[in-house]
């Protein structure tokens, strides 16, 4: 019984990628360093399959940054501002795309379906040359083999990648992206060919779109796209891979009729339906399943007695020798290794399965699949399993109870926003078009090592709070000095703004080395969410006061909401998401109440995955949106109109769930705008209205360019085109912590001058 894994996470158990690619990025090392850094830590992921008893390993999931941008290298799909001349894509042109430079901005950046992940979007347009430029995959296939390993190359299909772009700038946006589908087809057939050539009998095209509610012209070009890419023609076997939910019946029709594929993947476990989907149509006879029961987007130890159950059914329809017992999704989206957390309690550890662990589940279920049940495994699984469910710490009545009376109420303020605005407006007596920053400022060697030394008892808590007071001083004065209007205090006490709220709640557990990929050397630590969540004193409200106690200006206090930290963690599988989104909910709600009763006027609750969460079939947003916006509304829902309560969201497409935005009824929001070429914009030309306080983002913080005052000024005309000038706000797209102080200066300065350059234009003009 064959085995296999759809990816496997790439920054190393310890983070090794990242710091190599931030290394190379400050000029510290050299491309040869990065790429000897990088070849080690395939060799390491490939034989650590090996050894896990794994059959069918992937090679190419692992990049720099991320897949479709590997793909739109392997395109030569540059956009011309890069001024790529041809031949094979280099770091300079693959980093700028990724990250810009001095001079350039970057590509948008968006989150990989309905995970943490992101991506680089692809600008597509009718005048773009296609041309073979990458060859990573198959240059990864060799290096594999030359380590006496056959691997199955994984490349993004070519139906997802034209569906996950956008028209390009210039471009008309009704621009059909599926009439490129011509141009890319002989590239990935020639990548095929190749790998044919060094061996490959399988090559693993990820098609996650194909979950999605399809239109009949999305359908045909999946056909047309298999019918070119043959796999009898070609030599190889190849395999479709699904993930992330169900397939559509239409899809399931559609995808197990193609006759140019050898092999198709589903997802088990959050395609909850699609085992039942095949019992009642049938699987084609020549066709191979890929079964995904280990979950590759949660932390869980597998439930081996229930994976093993769908598998037989499976077995049932499609025989022993058509079925593979593989992850749900790539476990890019999981920690690495528990093998790694020494201090982790020993009971809740043992309730966990990081990567490492979930190659050792795929293998046994090939095994008992195959006769060769180990018993001894399956029974110390049942156990941790049945240890998990009776243990007291689980489960808190009391919170259970207050959460399920949430359900009574619509927790909504009482008085209108434009009221509440103007309400506010007399006790902050803000300019218009006040200025204000996300959160978070540059985390600088000097505080990580505060941090570092505090939490392993080598200074005293009075050097740590002194150090943290002086950090805080530091940032405000900078505020003020750059004249900034509502001011932060920078966040130093924090590594991580989920990290940091779940470390101060019940029901959490945290890691230390269980760290998952975001976005290019972007790592976070999720915290494990394995019980009912309360919290049991204030978190913020003593830096929040120390804060404002060094100014006179509107200091924000600032909070991580239900949704995100509910989105941003590994969350219990064994209650319905939107419990657990409440029981958050009422945490943040007291911590809220706390705040303004120690004197902040100004409270943001990041939202910044709502969207994030947003299922990917239309038929279950409504439910989501429902339970996610009641959650951030329980939040707020108890303080005086004279609170001012913002939000924050980034990186995701929020235009088609703007009125869910506004249901948040939240007094300022302020959103990500300039890295997605301001389409949020179109969605307040199209008509819709919005009275409540907004700041579109000014400028791109993931970039290192510095924009300048005149072009910021630009943005924020464009802004006062479709927005009243009394409810803009202007600030950057996000928080300042991934950046560097001469980054950050200056590009405050420009941000500032530019709204002063607005307010005069403004006022003469009256």
């Amino acid at each position: 019984m064959a085995s296999h894994v759809v990816g496997y996470p790439r920054m190393g158990p310890k983070r090794e990628l990242k710091f190599a690619l931030e290394s190379f990025w400050d000029g510290k090392s050299s491309a040869a360093d990065l790429e000897a850094v990088a070849k080690g830590l395939r060799a390491s992921i490939w034989k650590q399959m090996v050894a896990a008893g794994v059959k069918l390993i992937p090679s190419n999931t692992f990049s720099f940054y991320d897949q479709v941008l590997d793909t739109t290298a392997m395109l030569g799909a540059v956009p011309p501002r890069y001024s790529f001349v041809g031949g094979e894509i280099g770091f300079d042109t693959y980093f700028s795309m990724a990250r810009g430079n001095a001079t350039l901005p970057a590509m948008e950046m968006t989150k990989w379906f309905d995970t943490n992940y992101h991506y680089i979007v692809p600008e597509l347009g009718p005048e773009i040359k296609f041309a073979y430029s990458s060859h990573k995959a198959v240059a990864e296939y060799k290096e594999a083999k030359e380590l006496g390993i056959d691997t199955v190359p994984v490349i993004v299909g070519p139906v997802s990648y034209l569906l996950l772009s956008k028209p390009a700038k210039g471009v008309a946006k009704t621009f059909n992206l599926l009439s490129l589908l011509d141009a890319i087809l002989p590239i990935y057939k020639q990548v095929v060919s190749e790998l044919e050539a060094a061996g490959a009998t399988f090559v693993q095209f990820d098609e996650p779109s194909l979950v999605m509610d399809l239109e009949a012209h999305q359908l045909e070009a999946f056909s047309k796209a298999y019918s070119y890419l043959d796999a009898a023609s070609l030599g190889v076997n190849l395999l479709v891979e699904t993930y992330f939910a169900d397939i559509p019946v239409e899809t399931y029709k559609t995808i197990t009729g193609l006759k140019g594929i050898s092999a198709i993947g589903f997802d088990f476990i959050r395609g909850s339906k699609t085992l039942g989907l095949i019992k009642e149509a049938g699987f084609p006879a020549d066709k191979v399943l890929f079964a995904g029961v280990v979950d590759g987007r949660n932390i869980w130890a597998n439930d081996l007695a229930d994976s093993l159950s769908v598998l037989e059914s499976l077995e049932n329809i499609v025989g022993k020798d058509k079925l593979v017992v593989s992850t749900s999704c790539s476990l890019l989206h999981t920690a690495v290794d528990l093998v790694n957390e020494t201090k982790l309690d020993s009971e809740i550890k043992s309730w966990l399965a990081f990567a490492a662990q979930k190659l050792i589940e795929v293998d046994a279920l090939a095994k008992a699949l195959a006769d060769q049940k180990d018993e001894a495994f399956f029974a110390a699984n049942a156990a941790a399993l049945a240890s998990r469910r009776a243990s007291p710490r689980v489960t808190n009545e009391a919170v259970q109870k207050a959460a399920a009376a949430l359900k009574t109420s619509d927790h909504r303020r009482v008085t209108p926003v434009n009221v509440r605005l103007e309400q506010q407006q007399k006790k902050l007596n803000l300019p218009i078009l006040p200025t204000t920053t996300i959160g978070s400022f540059p985390q600088t060697v000097e505080l990580r090592w505060v941090r570092r030394e505090y939490k392993i008892n080598k200074i005293s808590e009075d050097e740590y709070v002194s150090s943290i007071k002086e950090e805080i001083a530091k940032v405000v004065k900078l505020q003020e000095d750059l004249d900034i209007d509502v001011l932060v205090h920078g966040e130093p006490e924090r590594n991580d703004m989920v990290e940091y709220f779940g470390e101060q709640l019940q029901g959490f557990a945290f890691t230390v080395n269980g760290w998952v990929q975001s976005y290019g050397s972007r790592c976070v630590k999720p915290p494990v969410i394995y019980g009912d969540v309360s919290r049991p004193k204030p978190m913020t409200v003593f830096w929040s006061k120390v804060a404002q106690s060094m100014t006179a200006r509107p200091m924000k206090g600032m909070l991580t909401g239900p949704v995100t930290i509910l989105n941003w963690s590994f969350v219990r599988n064994d209650q319905p998401r939107s419990e657990t989104c409440m029981q958050i909910a009422l945490a943040i709600k007291d911590e809220v109440e706390d705040l303004e009763a120690g004197g902040i006027q100004v409270i943001q609750i990041d939202e910044a995955a709502l969207r994030e969460g947003l299922p990917l079939r239309k038929a279950e947003h409504a439910y989501y949106l429902d339970w996610a916006v009641h959650g951030f509304r329980t939040t707020n829902s108890g303080v005086q109109d004279t609170t001012q309560i913002h939000t924050h969201m980034c990186y995701s497409n929020f235009n088609d769930i703007i009125h869910s935005i506004i249901d948040m009824d939240a007094d300022v929001i302020t959103i990500e705008n300039s890295r997605s070429d301001e389409k949020l914009l179109s969605v307040f030309r199209e008509g819709v209205k919005y009275g409540a306080g907004i700041g579109p983002g000014v400028y791109d913080i993931h970039s290192p360019r510095i924009p300048s005052t005149e072009e910021i000024a630009d943005r924020i005309s464009k802004m006062l085109a479709v927005l009243e000038t009394n409810i803009l706000w202007v600030n950057p797209d996000c928080g300042l912590k991934t950046r560097k102080y001469p980054e950050v200066v200056p590009a405050l300065t420009n941000m500032v001058a530019a709204a002063k350059l607005l307010r005069a234009q403004l006022a003469s003009a009256k």
